[in-house]
């Protein structure tokens, strides 16, 4: 896997300290209430875990799959849920958890999609962003890292279901993916 990986942009110890901070963001701002942690299954999961650790009030866990990627390194630009949240969203102040911003099409689908459904408010909480790449306007409340125009995987992030072990997050060479 390692010698698929044409460079590292971030570390483990990089990316440990950035989510301390982000939890104690989140934490400060969410004084005095629950928050619904929802993530977005599966990239998001080894940030979610590690993240949820770092927050210091009450949170219930919850979890949301969908995708504009499929297979593919590229968004097909249709939004597919395969597995909603399983509580009632009405009333609730939901964190989306999010491994990648990228075109935006997928979170800028789910925002309003939880608001519809009562939420009280709804947050967007991501490791990486990477604006070059918007195709829709979204706001990102929590960014961990700004990333370049570039296929990245590992700490979650994927190409066809592999390298999501990696410790770290480092870009994938060019020759893995267009084959």
């Amino acid at each position: 896997m390692h010698q698929d990986v044409k460079e590292i942009l971030f570390t483990e110890e990089q990316i440990q300290k950035r989510v301390r901070e982000m939890g104690a963001q989140i934490t400060a701002d969410y004084a005095g209430k629950t928050i619904l942690l929802c993530g977005i299954l599966k990239g998001a999961v080894v940030f979610y875990t590690d993240l949820a650790r770092q927050i210091q009030v009450p949170v219930k866990f919850d979890f949301m799959s969908c995708s504009s990627y499929g297979s593919s390194a590229t968004s097909s630009g249709a939004v597919t849920i395969r597995k909603d949240m399983d509580n009632d969203v009405a009333g609730k102040d939901i964190l989306i958890v999010e491994d990648i911003i990228d075109t935006g099409i997928t979170l800028s689908y789910l925002v309003p999609y939880l608001k519809d459904r009562g939420a009280n408010s709804v947050k967007l909480a991501t490791l990486l962003s990477k604006p070059s790449r918007r195709q829709v306007d979204i706001h990102v409340d929590y960014n961990g890292f700004e990333i370049p125009d570039a296929f990245v995987v590992g700490y979650g992030l994927d190409y066809d279901s592999s390298y999501r072990n990696l410790p770290y997050i480092g870009i994938l060479k060019e020759e893995i993916y267009t084959k």
